[in-house]
């Protein structure tokens, strides 16, 4: 039977990473999509493309990325965002995919703050949302993030609605600070791992 594959995802400050670790200590690893994007654009075609496309500025001397100079090239063009996309999202599925046949649990996270804004959410067999108030939504971010409360708002306003990525996920966890975060865990873990999917 293949490895299970199951999204997991929430807007800012919802608690997704406090989610992802209780799977974790239960057995059940994650994917971080966010972290491994970061480092293909250290690979070196990536790297040969990305200048090819730009400029060597776009790289610092050190070999790292000036995520700042990159930043300014995809907010004034959105042709430049779909090159990257286009360069990247490939390759972060062939990681996955790698990443996946190490794994010897009967699922595995693919945790993904963007997952339906991007359109990931079709590649998986569930998708679960971590879910909470804005106003703890606002609150979390600012302390982890130490900044204001514009700069959250307007992270905030880019992410789709909770609404509708409530309505398109398959389970719900309610991380609001009062409910119990383990037992919904614990239940969603039993039924994914009962459930039977096709080859």
């Amino acid at each position: 039977m293949r490895i299970k594959k199951v999204a997991i995802t929430g807007n800012i400050g919802s608690g997704k990473s406090l989610v992802c670790k209780i799977f974790n200590h239960i057995g059940i690893n994650t994917f971080h999509s966010d972290e491994e994007t970061k480092k293909l654009y250290l690979l070196h075609d990536v790297k040969k493309e990305i200048i090819n496309r730009f400029s060597e500025e776009v790289y610092f001397a050190d070999g790292s990325l000036n995520k700042k100079l990159l930043s300014y090239h995809l907010f004034q063009n959105e042709d430049a965002l779909k090159f990257i996309e286009s360069l990247l999202y490939p390759k972060l599925n062939q990681v996955f995919d790698e990443w996946c046949k190490r794994q010897t649990s009967s699922f595995v996270l693919f945790e993904s703050a963007i997952l339906f804004e991007k359109n990931f959410d079709k590649q998986f067999d569930k998708v679960i949302f971590v879910s909470a108030p804005e106003e703890v939504r606002l609150k979390r971010a600012m302390l982890r993030d130490n900044c204001d409360e514009e700069n959250v708002r307007s992270r905030m306003r880019l992410q789709w609605d909770e609404d509708i990525k409530k309505a398109k996920s398959d389970y719900i966890i309610n991380n609001d600070g009062v409910e119990m975060l383990i037992p919904q865990v614990v239940k969603i873990n039993s039924e994914i791992h009962n459930l039977k999917i096709p080859e």
